[in-house]
């Protein structure tokens, strides 16, 4: 059914609704349009596409905050021609109607959200690539291998906060810190990261009264590391981004580093209290872990199509007048990327519960050329923070009942609110303290970067290199014909109890190939 916006502004208000109609109902909204945020977006977001596709199809008209219309994008096909068309689907926020009439005002809630800046996510074309190619050639100079290997410095440093307690809040003392510790460590702003910067880069994006205020503490830490990156070059992702062949701006390389940090913080933190989550509560995981056919990365696949960390994506702009799953699309526009309504589309996937592995077609890093370049980074702070955490403590069980677990959400993203557990106190693990003196990339660094949550173990014999080096558990050594292990790897972590412990044994076989 298609639903035009009569509340535009300009238009003719209707009749008001007797005070038995639905319309009247916490979830709808001028127009009796459904609202995607408040009690019910948030609390039931499942719930809510189902009624929206149910009522409009493919592509639902809905109201942002404070009643702003805008349409999400419900169907995976849908949802694909949204991001890989920027021809009819625009990226700069300019272009919204809303913003244009003055019926959106900069200090909107979601203001930090869509406020246009000079950045490669709010541009298309060639102002695109030459944003994007500096941002992905400064990623590609990331030692990926050194990075993996501080993710797993910072996750043991974590647990030895907590591990002689029996007892843990997984949400807020791992999972919302363990992303800052390691984005901070790349940027090169190691003494930035403090509990401040946490809270700051989830409240920024929620759509809160004090999301401005978030957000300007974000950018001005951003802006003391450009300024200082322009003085003295260092070599890490800010001094790349600042000495890039394409001639960023201070202010262009400020805001790249705010969306790369907010993006990468915000997604790895949710997929990682997700992954766990289900590890924790969900038999298929726990069973298929335990028999040793599933692996931590197919774990972390598995949670990007069922939880995705991002829900939505806001937005995307009608260039011009279009149709768009049946509906008629005005120039001007606001969009949604539909990720978790996408993910859970019934013409792709018609059962929830069937086993998604190997299967990559979901999007939770969104698509076309905007697709997340920084994706295998999120998977590898979730696959080696998630192992490192269940190495040292593999007795753990949830804390609570499932029913108790709470959840808050926002028009992009759905969190966990804690994750309370349990298990045997254990003691410390001494920890290298060096911090992460260099990002730069050693050389073939993008070859040895076995991170990305492969679908389908990779054979490591019978080729004529012989057997590659990668990725192990914490603790577990690879034995392959490479020089001996660099000496600051991380220290081995004490074997573990009886039990569980087999689990990621039989992760560590797989990963050695044997």
């Amino acid at each position: 059914m298609t639903t035009p916006f009569h509340h535009e502004p300009g238009a003719v208000p209707g009749p008001v609704p007797p005070p038995e109609c639905p319309a009247h109902s916490p979830g709808l909204g001028t127009g009796g349009l459904r609202r995607y945020y408040g009690p019910e977006a948030e609390n039931d977001p499942a719930g809510l596409y189902a009624k929206l596709r149910a009522e409009h199809g493919a592509v639902a008209p809905v109201l942002l905050h404070g009643d702003v219309p805008a349409w999400l994008v419900l169907g995976h096909n849908e949802n694909l021609h949204l991001t890989r068309t920027p021809s009819q689907f625009s990226r700069d926020s300019r272009r919204w109607r809303a913003l244009q009439d003055g019926s959106v005002a900069q200090d909107h809630p979601l203001a930090p959200i869509f406020t246009w800046q000079p950045v490669c996510a709010f541009a298309d074309g060639d102002a695109h690539e030459r944003l994007r190619g500096a941002v992905t050639d400064s990623m590609e100079r990331i030692d990926t291998r050194g990075v993996r290997r501080h993710v797993n410095r910072f996750s043991n440093r974590l647990v030895n906060d907590f591990c002689e307690k029996g007892g843990a809040e997984l949400v807020a003392q791992f999972a919302e810190h363990l992303p800052m510790m390691v984005m901070c460590a790349i940027f090169g702003m190691p003494e930035e990261y403090n509990d401040r910067m946490v809270q700051a880069a989830r409240d920024m994006i929620r759509g809160t009264e004090t999301a401005v205020e978030s957000n300007a503490y974000v950018v001005a830490a951003l802006t003391r590391l450009v300024e200082r990156r322009r003085a003295s070059p260092e070599e890490d992702f800010a001094g790349w981004l600042v000495a890039h062949p394409a001639g960023l701006t201070d202010v262009e390389v400020a805001e790249h580093l705010r969306l790369i940090l907010i993006a990468a913080y915000e997604s790895t933190a949710n997929l990682i209290a997700n992954v766990l989550r289900m590890v924790l509560t969900d038999p298929r995981f726990r069973a298929r872990l335990s028999g040793g056919h599933m692996t931590v990365p197919e774990a972390v696949e598995q949670t990007l199509w069922d939880e995705p960390p991002f829900t939505a994506v806001f937005g995307r702009w009608a260039v011009g007048d279009t149709e768009l799953g049946g509906q008629q699309i005005k120039a001007g526009d606001a969009l949604l990327v539909g990720i978790a309504a996408a993910n859970t589309d019934p013409a792709v996937r018609p059962d929830l519960m069937a086993n998604m592995e190997g299967n990559r077609a979901h999007l939770a890093f969104s698509g076309g050329p905007h697709e997340c370049p920084g994706q295998d980074i999120g998977r590898a702070i979730a696959d080696v923070g998630v192992d490192a955490l269940l190495m040292r403590l593999p007795d753990l069980e949830l804390g609570v009942e499932e029913s108790e677990l709470r959840w808050v959400g926002n028009i992009m993203s759905r969190h966990l609110v804690d994750l309370p557990v349990k298990f045997a106190p254990s003691p410390q693990q001494e920890i290298d303290a060096d911090p992460l003196a260099s990002g730069a990339a050693r050389p073939h660094a993008r070859t040895d970067w076995e991170v990305s949550s492969p679908a389908v173990p990779r054979p490591t014999t019978g080729s004529a290199a012989g057997p590659q080096p990668g990725y192990a558990p914490a603790g577990v050594r690879i034995a392959s014909p490479a020089p001996p292990t660099a000496p600051d790897d991380p220290p081995g972590i004490p074997a573990q109890r009886g039990g569980p412990a087999r689990i990621w044994q039989t992760v560590a076989r797989w990963w050695s190939g044997r």
